[in-house]
């Protein structure tokens, strides 16, 4: 018997442990936390290993195929030597793409709950008790956010805060505005509060988080419209909060407000993620992304003209449906041009309902394996030739988990460098001056300013 066809247990009491493993994007960790944080409210602990667990949530990604074939894979792995198993909840985009069929493919699946409904968890958990049906996948965004507890005391200097979900663009290759629904903003208080109390936790550095953050826009406290610049520049007054950061970024939001904040509020780190997807404008026509490479490359350089050491990052799709040799060399022209600090690269990925999986002149795997190799290569040295550069200066990293050796701290950098010192002295959370003494293309080596002068 398959292992993902094993029988369901009977579910007669409710679980007192659970364990939450998100995939994907750092909004799943968000969403993770959050579920972790409102079970606790309901008197249940976490357990370190899924298997250890009575309840265990994935919260997927379904951006690209082999991560919902992990999902499926996890699933059949939770059944236990004894032939037991945890009661099993499928959340996120998974969850909201593929609905009921979820249990129908793995039938040991209790629950099934999207990104905007885990908030019902309580519930649908107390229906797998009564032998009930427990699928989930309202899209009622804002009632999420109300219905949540209030956050709890942070373990980590470093905390993520979604400011709002969704999206509007409907790229052609891309599931999120079928998975997390249209652009919907948090509430200007509801923001200010949640990062007040994160730092009150412990957070000294908060990444603002949405699909496309930049687009956030809402009323301030004396009913004044709002954009993002507005927002950052209000949490930034937050006397005890350190760093701000945001992610994912479209360029059709980059505003003059925001770009200007780059270069006037110290807090705001220079760290820019902003995709450009690719560097033909015919194949970001055929991608839906509304803006051309010329449009892209000014952005970059009015952002770097705010903030002349800002790091900019990116992602790109090679092997979009129809791409020529030619437009793909386009590619590579815009990352020589913008020069990268870092970025992620990908195979384009059907996926199933979206505009470009019906599109003709699908690229052959072979030519998408070359292409990819070709443009993380020059990623790859560019991200060198950036953590390069930096060897010699002093600056000051955030300490935020141990390293493999006794003493040894890793921080990042203002430009999200994992920087790696050995000072047995310090603790996680600690700011500390440190002078870059080498670089490798993964990460840093530095040695505290303070210890050296020692």
């Amino acid at each position: 018997m398959n292992r993902n066809d094993a029988p369901r247990n009977p579910a007669t009491t409710a679980p007192a442990t659970f364990h939450v493993k998100s995939f994907g994007c750092q909004m799943n960790v968000y969403d993770g936390e959050r579920m972790a944080e409102m079970l606790g409210t309901q008197g249940m602990t976490p357990a370190a290993e899924g298997t250890d667990a009575d309840l265990v949530i994935l919260n997927t990604c379904h951006i690209r195929e082999k991560a919902v074939d992990k999902v499926y894979s996890d699933i059949g792995r939770l059944t236990r030597d004894d032939g037991s198993r945890p009661m099993i909840a499928v959340a996120g985009c998974v969850a909201q793409a593929e609905g009921s069929e979820i249990q129908r493919r793995a039938r040991n699946v209790d629950i099934v709950v999207g990104p905007q409904a885990y908030h019902r968890l309580p519930d649908l958990i107390d229906k797998v008790g009564r032998g009930e049906a427990a699928v989930d996948t309202d899209m009622p965004a804002a009632s999420k956010f109300g219905a949540l507890p209030a956050r709890t005391k942070q373990a980590r200097p470093t905390a993520f805060l979604t400011i709002m979900e969704g999206c509007d663009k409907f790229c052609t290759y891309c599931v999120v505005p079928y998975t997390r629904g249209a652009e919907i903003s948090r509430s200007w208080s509801a923001i200010v509060d949640e990062a007040k109390a994160l730092v009150d936790g412990g957070a000294r550095e908060i990444t603002l988080l949405g699909q496309n953050v930049n687009a956030w826009t809402g009323d301030d406290d004396k009913g004044r419209a709002q954009r993002m610049d507005g927002l950052v520049r209000e949490l930034a007054k937050i006397p005890d909060l350190r760093r701000i950061r945001y992610t994912t970024s479209h360029p059709n939001d980059m505003s003059d407000g925001l770009i200007a904040a780059h270069g006037e509020i110290d807090k705001l780190m220079p760290f820019l993620h902003l995709p450009v997807q690719a560097g033909n404008d015919r194949i970001l026509k055929a991608m839906n992304r509304s803006h051309s490479a010329d449009s892209y490359l000014r952005i970059i350089e009015r952002v770097r003209q705010a903030r002349p050491d800002i790091a900019i990052s990116g992602d790109f799709i090679v092997g979009f449906p129809g791409e020529t040799d030619a437009e793909f060399e386009d590619t590579l022209r815009i990352v020589e041009q913008v020069r990268y600090a870092q970025c992620y690269s990908f195979k384009y990925s059907p996926r199933p309902g979206t505009p470009a999986a019906d599109m003709d002149h699908q690229i052959a795997a072979e030519v998408m394996d070359e292409r990819l190799a070709r443009l993380q290569a020059l990623l790859n040295r560019q991200q060198a030739a950036f953590n390069a550069a930096t060897v010699g200066r002093t600056t000051q990293i955030l300490l935020e988990r141990k390293g493999r050796h006794p003493g040894q701290l890793i921080g990042k950098s203002p430009w999200l460098q994992s920087v790696v010192v050995t000072a047995p002295e310090l603790s996680i959370g600690d700011f500390v001056d440190v002078d870059i003494i080498s670089a490798g293309p993964n990460s840093l080596a530095g040695e505290t300013v303070r210890r050296k002068a020692a």
